[in-house]
């Protein structure tokens, strides 16, 4: 249903399942299916995961995947109750995005753009886009060559339930992209006319993974001077709209950019904004610490 009717991408269907394999071990203990599932049941399965310590966020995605999947039960008359009807949700804090300063996304992109022969170039055009458009790691990834346009000013993105949206290009990633084009044959097996991702590999998928470009960008973390460990693809996707934000653009443009479908999603960014502020007074401002001494 979700793949079908929903166009739910393979990392959501890989999480949904996962989610549910874990409710359904839990329940197996217990000697219940997943299908017979009580109230009390989901209630003391999220308890357990408290226990675990896994936290508030990881509890209430799973229990999302257990409303989804009871509300499928109720809607294919295989059940009629809806036991996570009454189930709170566990409370969660909205934690800040970490983001890296304009400086270190400088840093970072020099990294890249060090590099030599096609990995080098392939590497600075992964970075160049991905800072310039904001795209979600499995979207960067599995760019087709067909969704850059001619000219290579834009990108059509297949994101979230296969909604497709425009993302500009700006001057650096174009003429990055242009290098690593000249490069491209290199990481093709056969011909390479025939291969329609933008980055190939041999991995199963045939394009670069998103573990592999984890790795490609944590060593270049590493080459910056930066903690590899503050640095994912998604922590330049946060750095794309918060500097974006910083500059003056509006709200609705970089909700549209990044693929959001509500925009109360990219209001976290103004929060990362006040935050920031908030920081800087703090420690800049002669009064931060208290009235001045007579």
């Amino acid at each position: 249903m979700l793949s079908a009717e929903r166009g739910a991408s393979k990392n959501t269907l890989d999480s949904y399942r996962g989610d549910l394999a874990h409710f359904a071990a839990f329940l197996s203990d217990r000697g219940r299916a997943p299908e017979k599932a009580d109230t009390e049941s989901i209630r003391d399965y999220l308890s357990a995961l408290a226990r675990a310590g896994l936290s508030a966020r990881t509890a209430a995605r799973r229990l999302s995947a257990l409303r989804q999947f009871h509300r499928h039960l109720c809607a294919e008359g295989i059940r009629r109750d809806d036991p996570c009807a009454i189930v709170e949700s566990p409370r969660q804090g909205r934690p800040l995005p970490k983001v890296l300063s304009e400086e270190e996304t400088e840093e970072l992109l020099a990294a890249a753009h060090s590099g030599k022969g096609a990995e080098g170039a392939r590497q600075a055009a992964l970075l160049e886009i991905l800072y310039a458009t904001g795209l979600r790691v499995s979207e960067l990834v599995g760019l087709r060559v067909s969704a850059v346009s001619r000219d290579r000013r834009f990108v059509t993105v297949k994101g979230k339930g296969e909604k497709e949206r425009l993302v500009p290009l700006g001057d650096p990633a174009r003429a990055a992209l242009s290098h690593y084009v000249r490069h491209r044959a290199r990481f093709v097996r056969g011909d390479a006319g025939k291969n329609p991702w933008l980055f190939p590999s041999r991995s199963a998928s045939g394009h670069l993974t998103r573990h592999r470009f984890g790795q490609i960008l944590k060593r270049l973390a590493f080459e910056a001077g930066l903690d590899p460990a503050r640095i994912s693809p998604h922590v330049l996707r946060h750095a794309f709209a918060t500097h974006l934000l910083d500059h003056g653009a509006d709200l609705r443009s970089i909700q549209q950019m990044l693929g959001h479908a509500d925009i109360s999603t990219t209001q976290i960014y103004t929060h990362v904004l006040a935050a920031r502020l908030k920081a800087l007074v703090q420690a800049h401002h002669p009064l931060a610490k208290g009235p001045p001494r007579r």
